[in-house]
This record gives C-alpha cells, sequence and structure tokens, in this order.
C-alpha cells in the first residue's frame, strides 16, 4: 500500500488505550476519559508537540469513529418513553434553548467573534446523552421523575441539533429549501426502512438463523448493524444531507425495532464494543490533533471566549431546566439545568462543520471545545452532588413517573 503508513493510526490508539487506564490507575481523579483523550490529541498533535499528524488511516478511522458515535447516541433514544407532559416540556425547553443560543450568537456576532448566530445557537443546543445517562444512574435517579425528564429532553436536544444542523449547514452544498425535500424524501426512506428491518425481525425463520449466527464468528446482528449504519450514511450523503443524520437515525432505527433483547442480551454490549472500544476514541483523539489553541493563548481577548462560551452553554442548556421546578424541586432542577448543559461531542462536530463552511474560525471553534471540556469537568460532578443532597427517594419509578408520562 504505497503512501499509507499505521504509525500515527498506531500513536492515535495507544493513547486511546493509555487514557482511561491512567484514569482507571487514579480514581481519585473522576475525569472523562474522553477529556483526557482530546487533551492528549492536542499536546501530541501538529499544534502541540508535533509528535502525530492526521494522515489518512487516522482520518478514515476517525470518520468512522464519528458516525459510530453517532450512532449509539441514536440507540440510547427511548422514543417509547417520549410521550406526553415529558415530552411537550422536552420541545418546549429546545425552542428556549434555539431563542437563548440566538440572542448569545448575535451577541459574539457583535463582537465579531462568529460569523453566524445561529450556527452557534445549534452548535449550544445538545447534551451529551452518553455523559449524562451515568451520572444518573450513579445518583439512582434514571427511572426516576429527574432522570426521565432529562433524558426526554437530552433526547429531543440531540435529534433536533443534528436535523438542523445537517438542514442549515451541510457541507454537501444546496440551497436549505432543496436539503428540506431531500430530508422529507430521506424520512420516508428511513420509515420504510425501519418497516423492514421490524417486519423481517418477525418472521420465525429469519429470527431463528439469527439467534445460531449471533454469538458465532459470524456475529450476524452486530454485522446487520453495521450495514444499516453504513446504508444510511452512504443514503444521507446521497442526498446531499450531513452523514451524521444518516448514522443518528440508524441507531434511531435500530433502537426502535429492537426492544426486545432478552434473546440477545450481548447485541448492545458488543456495539459499544466496538465503537467504545475503538473507533469513537480515535475521533475524539483526533479532534485533539486538529485542534489549534495557539490563537487562544496567544491572545488574551481570545482565550476570554471560553468562559463566555461556557456560561452562554449553561444559559441556553440550563435554563430551560426550569420548566420543571415545580414538579422536580430546586437542587434536582439545577442537577438537571446542569445535566443539560453537559455537552462535548457534538460541539466538536459542529465546530468542525463550521470551520471547514468558513462560518467560524479556528479561534472559536477551539475557545468552544474548550468550553465543552470544562462542562464535561465540572458540570456533571456538581449535579451528581445536588442529586445525591436533594433527599428524594432513589430510582423512583411509582405514580408520581407514570403520571408524568401520561399527562
Amino acid at each position: 500500500m504505497p503512501g499509507v503508513h499505521f504509525t500515527n493510526l498506531f500513536a492515535v490508539v495507544l493513547v486511546a488505550l493509555l487514557a482511561p487506564l491512567l484514569l482507571g490507575l487514579a480514581p481519585r481523579f473522576r475525569i472523562p476519559a474522553v477529556v483526557l483523550e482530546i487533551v492528549a490529541g492536542i499536546v501530541l498533535g501538529p499544534h502541540g508537540l508535533g509528535l502525530v499528524d492526521v494522515d489518512l488511516p487516522v482520518q478514515i478511522v476517525s470518520l468512522l469513529g464519528l458516525g459510530f458515535l453517532l450512532f449509539l447516541a441514536g440507540l440510547e433514544i427511548d422514543v417509547h418513553r417520549l410521550r406526553g407532559r415529558v415530552l411537550r416540556l422536552a420541545l418546549l425547553g429546545y425552542l428556549i434553548t434555539l431563542v437563548l443560543g440566538g440572542v448569545a450568537g448575535a451577541g459574539f456576532a457583535a463582537a465579531g467573534w462568529v460569523h453566524s448566530p445561529f450556527l452557534l445557537a445549534i452548535t449550544l443546543s445538545a447534551t451529551s446523552l452518553g455523559l449524562v445517562v451515568p451520572v444518573l444512574k450513579d445518583a439512582g435517579q434514571v427511572d426516576g421523575e429527574v432522570g426521565q425528564s432529562t433524558i426526554a429532553a437530552a433526547s429531543v436536544a440531540d435529534f433536533a441539533a443534528v436535523l438542523v444542523l445537517s438542514l442549515l449547514f451541510s457541507t454537501e452544498g444546496g440551497s436549505a429549501g432543496e436539503r428540506i425535500v431531500m430530508v422529507a424524501l430521506f424520512a420516508v426512506l428511513v420509515a420504510v426502512a425501519g418497516v423492514v428491518v421490524s417486519t423481517a425481525g418477525r418472521s420465525q425463520k429469519l429470527g431463528a438463523a439469527l439467534y445460531r449466527l449471533q454469538d458465532t464468528t459470524a456475529e450476524i446482528r452486530v454485522r446487520a448493524a453495521v450495514v444499516l449504519l453504513v446504508a444510511f450514511v452512504a443514503l444521507a450523503e446521497q442526498f446531499g444531507l450531513e452523514t451524521i443524520l444518516g448514522a443518528f437515525l440508524a441507531g434511531a432505527v435500530v433502537g426502535m425495532v429492537d426492544r426486545d433483547s432478552s434473546s440477545h442480551p450481548q447485541f448492545r454490549v458488543k456495539l459499544a464494543a466496538l465503537g467504545y472500544g475503538f473507533l469513537i476514541p480515535v475521533f475524539f483523539v483526533t479532534s485533539g490533533l486538529r485542534l489549534d489553541l495557539g490563537g487562544l493563548l496567544d491572545d488574551p481577548a481570545a482565550l476570554l471566549r471560553v468562559p463566555l462560551f461556557l456560561v452562554a452553554l449553561l444559559i441556553a442548556r440550563g435554563v430551560p431546566a426550569y420548566l420543571s421546578l415545580r414538579t422536580l424541586g430546586p437542587r434536582p432542577t439545577a442537577a438537571m439545568a446542569l445535566l443539560q448543559a453537559t455537552s462535548l461531542p457534538f460541539i466538536v462536530t459542529a465546530t468542525q462543520i463550521g470551520v471547514t463552511t468558513g462560518l467560524m474560525s479556528e479561534v472559536t471553534a477551539a475557545a468552544l471545545i474548550c468550553a465543552g471540556l470544562i462542562s464535561v469537568l465540572v458540570f456533571p460532578a456538581v449535579a451528581l452532588v445536588l442529586l445525591k443532597q436533594s433527599g428524594r427517594p432513589l430510582d423512583e419509578s411509582g405514580p408520581a413517573v407514570r403520571k408524568l408520562h401520561d399527562r
């Protein structure tokens, strides 16, 4: 393979191995591995020590990692729980987020920091569901009012942010009107694919074959999920949409049709192992390799953007949580606000699109990613303390929660 070398990819996967291992050896440092992966990428990359470059193998595996990250995010969404008052509050909260983010974006645009206020609003509008759920599990609140409200808000925010970003700021070209038509057609094909997959899953003959092959070297369910992921990504690309939308919807479709996992309890574990064991860490380390902090560190005025973007993130995503203040109480609501404001993967994705389309400078992108890193470091830890101090029963899944869903 002329011109293709794997030295840089080796360095990246080595970082991906050492980051969680070091944190495991020092359990007192409750830092998400993703933060250490990005920071290591910054230090070792072209804008740091210059030891590792983003060459072709790294680019390809990183792109696969981004797709798998969005796929697993879509898989986390339980559409069957998104109903009633929980769904209404989540939708209203996201609209409030866009308004607040738009106001912040207009202010930053007036200062000359961003070229598109609405792109900044969308960048600030997502919540990292994969980071929020473990915190809720640690606090025993996944099935309680706080957990379900937070997960619903994060699910709506993640889906809407990916959709709006693909519609309005796709790197594939075309007008917004054309992309809306393409999204509608794409949605129809996704729905048809979902029906086909669901119908095929009810076939006894096919079900028996899947059961026989699922834990052999065929790993047939994992292969089928990967085929669906790549198919949706390729389809989104053909429709002139962002590939992240295809990856996200592929995960959502798998999650919808795979409700009963009693016959294949290891399926999602295997998908997570493939994603978080190899592909996704490469994406995060590569994001660090591409991040240029030089503009921030050389200019104190530019460095000031980091705390201001962090405050904007907290306000845009945190304020909507107070729609549930009367239901949840002060401390759980404050915890929910912090968890909703925890965001990093989508910020990395949105800033890369912003830089590619020329709507965001590299300095602004670096400041936003730094703000996301701080949110991941600080917000979940404080939220966990608030949840444990709230005095609410853990794993409260009784009538109050059912009433919350049924309204």
